[in-house]
């Protein structure tokens, strides 16, 4: 079964989206040429990296909407709670843990 994308315009429920899959999970709610939006659900614990550190060409915000998370970079380290959010420059090295389960607004611009 293909993913469903939002389309633009279309209104999507963050609390919602996603909840037709039978368990926990994280999903692309939009793609384009030049952005990408996606929904994770994270377990505690749960490391968002395959490495060390990962990078994409484009510049990266990363929204967290409920729990807490770690964004660590070469240079720092962030705790994000409820709300808040980190914008990070493209090709900047950085990994992603939660600390709690949490779900995350992850906005990416390809390039």
């Amino acid at each position: 079964m293909a993913t469903q994308h939002a389309v633009a315009g279309e209104l999507v429920d963050l609390a919602t989206w996603g909840d037709e899959l039978p368990t926990e999970h994280s999903k692309v709610i939009a793609k384009t040429a030049g952005l990408e939006l996606a929904k994770l659900v994270l377990q505690a614990g749960t490391e968002m990296h395959h490495s060390d550190y990962c990078h994409v060409k484009g510049p990266v915000v990363i929204h967290c909407l409920e729990g807490e998370i770690k964004v660590r970079t070469r240079d720092t380290v962030e705790n994000l709670i409820n709300g808040q959010l980190v914008f990070l420059d493209g090709e900047m090295d950085h990994a992603l843990t939660s600390v709690k389960k949490s779900t995350v607004l992850l906005t990416i611009v390809l390039i």
